[in-house]
């Protein structure tokens, strides 16, 4: 099935990226993404996009999934991330304690073609390595491993039980006996140790203080403040509850353990920001805190290029598209619908979540990291979708890992070309943008 597919779109079509003659303005669809959300926190968003065309680019997802939705699909579907870029991928910790490496940002996920999030994903790596200065040559060799790895390890996947791909995962030990070399290795035992020390004890004193006996959350705004809607805890306490009712019956024996002391409005990530998040400060009878995230979760940007969400809440899609895809998933997801009519998701507050840093990063770095990141997505999209057929379409040789490196190329030049015209927007007035730095 999966050959018979490259009959009607050959896999070196996939290389072929132009620009449609009607092509949407870029800036029409930054601002149609917008609607709804917080007014104040637009030019933030803004801001953040325009360090960099990497910055652009993980700020504009919409964009690249409506520029996406132009090209020729093979129709395979699985459980799209539909943000997939290679800051969205990192350790965190399971249940059990243990870090692994995996996908760790869902808010866009939905059933979609797999090749969508890969060609996003290699793009990313060509877009981040000439951010660092790394040449062009350097990033289509990241970009086709990337494609490689996924490619071979989805294969092998194909040939395993579904309970097998299921329990599957990549953890930090096996990360760093991987190591190709004592660098590579030195390295990745900061990166785990580092990961471990991001717990709530380690983030309350830089994000919380005593104020009149009690813990608050430091008002630093834009970024971070309370409301001050004379409501707002009576809601917040009510949505809480809500929140609880989508927990598994053991989970709500747990978090009944905690009680809700503070709430306070948290701008976070690129794309989410100016979509509604808050953070919530919990504490046990023994005064243990907790630190949850309440993250708006609207309509996925896939969704007006595929199907329609099979779920009410939206809350609920990120959380059921994260459990499917992810390795093991925060013991807290949950979803509650607010009284306004927001969908939103809760999990914890960085428990032990860390990104690995791409500011510095050599040719040599990437290429490895490039690896790890299609290895996780093919594992991925091995527990949604169907491996064997997207395999055989892929095939054993490298036609189109070279196709994908093409369409990384050319799509980065995109990328550029739609980040300058951000640029130039902001220049002529028709956008307003603020730097955290000027606050």
């Amino acid at each position: 099935m999966g050959k018979s597919i490259r009959d009607q779109i050959p896999r070196a079509s996939h290389a072929d990226w132009k620009p449609p003659t009607e092509r949407n303005d870029p800036i029409a669809i930054l601002e149609k993404s917008n609607e709804g959300r917080i007014a104040e926190l637009i030019p933030v968003r803004y801001g953040r996009m325009l360090r960099s065309p990497f910055t652009f680019l993980r700020g504009s997802a919409a964009l690249m999934a409506s520029d996406l939705a132009t090209m020729p699909r093979t129709n395979i579907h699985v459980q799209a991330c539909g943000d997939c870029h290679l800051l969205n991928f990192g350790l965190f910790a399971t249940p059990e304690r243990n870090l692994v490496f995996d996908i760790n940002d869902f808010d866009e996920t939905h059933p979609a073609p797999w090749e969508w999030d890969l060609k996003r994903l290699v793009t990313s790596f060509v877009v981040a390595g000439r951010d660092q200065g790394i040449s062009d040559e350097a990033c289509r060799e990241a970009a086709r491993e990337c494609v490689r790895s996924y490619r071979e390890h989805l294969r092998e996947y194909s040939a395993m039980s579904p309970l097998d791909v299921w329990y599957a995962r990549l953890d930090a030990e096996s990360l760093i006996e991987m190591s190709p070399d004592e660098e590579t290795r030195e390295r990745r035992e900061n990166l785990v140790k580092k990961a471990k020390e991001r717990i709530v004890e380690h983030i309350f004193p830089k994000i919380i203080n005593q104020v009149g006996g009690r813990f608050r959350f430091v008002d630093q705004p834009p970024i971070l403040f309370h409301v001050n809607e004379a409501d707002a805890e009576e809601r917040m306490r009510q949505g809480l509850e809500e929140y609880r009712g989508s927990l598994p019956d053991e989970r709500r024996i747990l978090l009944d353990r905690y009680q809700l002391d503070d709430f306070a409005v948290k701008a976070v990530g690129i794309g989410s920001v100016g979509t509604r998040c808050f953070v919530m400060l919990l504490f046990s009878e023994e005064n243990d805190p907790l630190i949850l995230q309440v993250k708006e979760a609207c309509r996925s940007v896939l969704e007006p290029f595929t199907s329609k969400c099979k779920y009410e809440n939206q809350g609920q899609r990120v959380v059921v598209g994260q459990r499917l895809t992810q390795s093991s998933s925060d013991i807290f997801l949950g979803w509650v619908r607010g009284q306004a009519g927001n969908d939103f998701y809760v999990r914890q507050l960085r428990d032990m979540k860390l990104s690995a840093p791409v500011e510095g990063a050599t040719a040599s770095q990437i290429k490895l990291y490039a690896d790890l990141c299609g290895w996780t997505l093919a594992r991925a999209h091995a527990k949604s979708g169907d491996a064997s057929t997207i395999s055989g379409y892929l095939g054993k040789g490298e036609r189109f890992d070279e196709a994908l490196e093409e369409f990384a190329i050319r799509f980065a030049d995109q990328n550029e070309k739609d980040f300058g015209i951000l640029v130039k927007a902001e220049r002529k007035g028709r956008i307003h943008a603020i730097r955290e730095e000027e606050v």
